[in-house]
């Protein structure tokens, strides 16, 4: 369905008629992650602005993270994807969890920086990454980002994902219940600040929050995979009850598309990002780090959409 909108629009454009007289039917799948992460509720808010373009109409789907997000556009089953650049660049490549699958995915934008959440609870015995060995932990849900930056992390410290420890795969919304009910001992989490359900964990009563430090591992990461991860912080005001600053690994999100999303149509969804960054401000305070300072190649594995490319030129800004 989605080829066909999108040729429709084009072979209009070719012939010459008035784009608004064709693209009355412009609907947009934005796909996006978790409900307790942060990718539901700003894919939510991009998808409400989209619907108040005449011609456009969009919905936000709730799914396993980046992984899903990105076999879903390369199938032409979604339109738009949330998504973290090291998943982003194993999907054009054809490797890993998509192998033998290379999608062709452009980028739109690059939003803000995903940060690893390494979270455990007082009374679990765990106060460094070495201390994960023996105990009850969450990787993250299998069609996530998360799964993926989480194996790297514990590849980078020195243990084995299946050998060292007694893994799940939930969701930050399912792991932090089980943390609740004692069922696992600390989970894995990549996302925005705040993330709803670590602050829900954080401010349950009688549960103090640990966030286990885990930046000394970055080079590593880097080393084996690419300049994907950068040394960051979570400072200790983001979530309740922090006894202080958490040297976190970090890595940029993505908005990106199939390459066969017409010029048009990508330019006019990056526009609206930029034009109504204040109303997705007050969907989630992550989009403040929507800035043009941030487009630059260095900070996406992906290449740029020419609908984006074309939009960022007008404000001098050169990707490709």
């Amino acid at each position: 369905m989605a080829r066909f909108r999108y040729t429709l629009i084009a072979a209009a454009l070719a012939v010459g008629l008035a784009a608004p007289a064709v693209a009355q039917d412009v609907k947009l799948s934005i796909v996006t992650g978790g409900t307790g992460g942060v990718y539901y509720p700003l894919g939510g808010g991009m998808a409400n602005l989209l619907s108040k373009v005449p011609g456009y109409s969009a919905t936000a789907e709730v799914t396993g993270g980046s992984v899903d997000n990105l076999k879903l556009i390369g199938a032409k089953k979604a339109e738009v994807a949330l998504t973290m650049a090291d998943a982003a660049l194993d999907a054009v490549n054809g490797q890993d969890k998509f192998s033998g699958a290379k999608v062709p995915a452009k980028a739109l934008m690059v939003m803000y920086p995903n940060r690893m959440h390494v979270v455990t609870v007082e009374g679990t015995g765990i106060a460094r990454m070495a201390d994960l060995k023996g105990k009850r932990v969450s990787t993250g849900s299998p069609g996530s980002a998360t799964e993926v930056m989480a194996f790297r992390l514990i590849e980078a410290i020195g243990l084995d994902r299946d050998k060292d420890m007694k893994r799940e795969r939930l969701g930050v919304a399912e792991s932090t219940a089980a943390m609740k009910d004692k069922k696992i001992d600390a989970y894995f989490w990549v996302g925005g600040l705040p993330t709803s359900a670590v602050t829900d964990l954080a401010a349950t009563p009688g549960t103090k929050i640990k966030l286990i430090d885990h930046a000394d591992a970055v080079e590593a990461m880097n080393r084996k995979y690419g300049p994907l991860y950068a040394k960051d912080t979570i400072t200790k005001d983001i979530y309740p009850g922090m006894a202080g600053d958490n040297q976190i690994a970090s890595v940029w999100n993505l908005l990106v598309v199939n390459e066969s999303m017409p010029e048009k149509v990508a330019y006019d969804i990056v526009k609206l990002m930029f034009d109504k960054k204040p109303d997705l401000i007050a969907v989630h305070a992550e989009a403040k780090n929507f800035d043009l300072k941030y487009q630059r190649n260095e900070n996406t594995p992906v290449s740029f959409h020419p609908g984006a490319i074309k939009f960022f030129a007008e404000k001098g800004i050169t990707v490709k």
